[in-house]
């Protein structure tokens, strides 16, 4: 899955809760396999990390391969 800030339709509103910017410290582009989701997803169902706050900007055929 791409992570990618400048396309995000919540970037500058929800950056400070999202897991992104927590881990990397700016908003950017980060590429994270299905193992890594995963795991990102414990972190946040343990409290220890917000989720991912992602909203893709574009046609919904983009939004379905961000997911």
């Amino acid at each position: 899955m791409l992570i990618d800030c400048d396309t995000c339709a919540v970037r500058d509103l929800s950056c400070d809760d999202c897991v992104v910017t927590v881990l990397l410290g700016l908003p950017g582009a980060v590429e994270v396999d299905r193992g890594e989701q995963r795991a990102l997803d414990v972190l946040a169902d343990g409290g220890l990390v917000p989720r991912l706050r992602m909203v893709p900007l574009g046609p919904p055929d983009r939004r379905s391969a961000a997911s």
